[in-house]
């Protein structure tokens, strides 16, 4: 089925640009001392990552975001190689967001961040008609964490509630949703079509703990709940029906940066490819309207859904076999 009006295609993505140190202790840690390590700069940024994914995998991509002067050509650049058409604002007076990531053996991490320009993006850096044509804007919860990024993304969620786009949302972050005063990221969000929580931004957004429970809690906000839970697969839910399990691919973890992004990204370009109109999955306009629609023939079947969470799967599998977070 194609997508309508116009047969739109196109997504559109604003949030942060990041430049990522990944280190891996080759030995021991010893403490006051030095120790041995890997030790690689890439580039990141969990919108940036995602949209570079869903240009890799066929999707047409659009990226805006803020960046230091410094860095604005290479940034630039690794979008445009990954087929972004990226917009990005190079800010002369702070520098680009950077994140050193602590990778353990298993691939697990800790973040140090610094979210540098990311944090002054403002409306007047985006394109005019920046939404014009789009079938899906896509969101990361970091956009909603500060007061002035806050009321950015609100207004773009307006906006493209007014040309009746769909919407898709990435969490994010726990941490950061944990400070945010309860139900309040439910209510700026509501009516996504597709929402991309993992197991901690999940158990935030509902108090629950159990995985089924809390994608069938958060299909009361969305058209469809994909919630990520790293190896061991994902929860499919959408209102109405019970939420299904999706397995992962087996992989051994060098670096499990990126691979939610990865996640995210290749399951809205498989979805924009043969699925029916995002608008129809969820509009933003009214979350009820969703709700009557699910019983009907032309709402994407759970198998459908399942089959795009699928192959998100596997391209995540293969991310976390090696480092960095971006299409190589």
């Amino acid at each position: 089925m194609t997508l309508s009006p116009a047969g739109r295609r196109r997504i559109v993505v604003i949030g942060d640009v990041i430049n990522d140190v990944l280190v891996k202790p080759t030995e021991a840690i010893t403490p006051d001392s030095d120790t041995a390590a890997m030790i690689r700069a890439c580039p990141g940024g969990s919108a940036a990552n995602q949209a570079a994914w869903m240009a890799h995998l066929g999707a047409e991509t659009v990226f805006a975001g803020r960046v230091g002067a410094r860095d604005a050509d290479y940034h630039r650049r690794e979008l445009t190689r990954a087929g972004v058409r990226a917009h990005l604002a190079a800010d002369t007076g702070t520098g680009t967001g950077s994140i050193v990531i602590m990778l353990a053996r298993d691939g697990e991490r800790t973040m140090f961040t610094d979210r540098g320009a990311n944090l002054r993006l403002r409306r007047r850096d985006l394109p005019d008609g920046l939404l014009e044509g789009a079938a899906v804007l896509h969101l990361t919860g970091y956009t909603f964490c500060e007061p002035p990024l806050l009321e950015l993304a609100l207004g773009l969620l307006a906006e493209a509630r007014s040309r009746e786009l769909a919407v898709s949302i990435d969490p994010g972050s726990a941490a950061f949703l944990s400070r945010m005063p309860a139900g309040e990221f439910l209510r700026w969000t509501e009516g996504a079509a597709v929402c991309f929580p993992n197991r901690d931004e999940a158990a935030v957004l509902t108090g629950e703990r159990d995985p089924i429970t809390m994608a069938a809690r958060l299909t009361r906000h969305y058209g469809t709940v994909v919630l990520k839970l790293g190896g061991e697969g994902c929860v499919l839910a959408v209102p109405g029906q019970a939420p299904v399990r999706v397995p992962a691919h087996p992989a051994r973890a060098t670096d499990t940066t990126g691979a939610g992004d990865a996640f995210c990204g290749a399951f809205l370009s498989r979805w924009l490819s043969g699925a029916p109109d995002p608008a129809i999955l969820g509009s933003t306009r009214d979350l009820a309207s969703t709700r009557d629609l699910a019983s009907t023939r032309d709402l994407a079947s759970t198998r459908d859904l399942a089959a795009a969470a699928e192959f998100a799967a596997r391209i995540a599998a293969g991310v976390v076999t090696r480092f960095g977070a971006r299409p190589v």
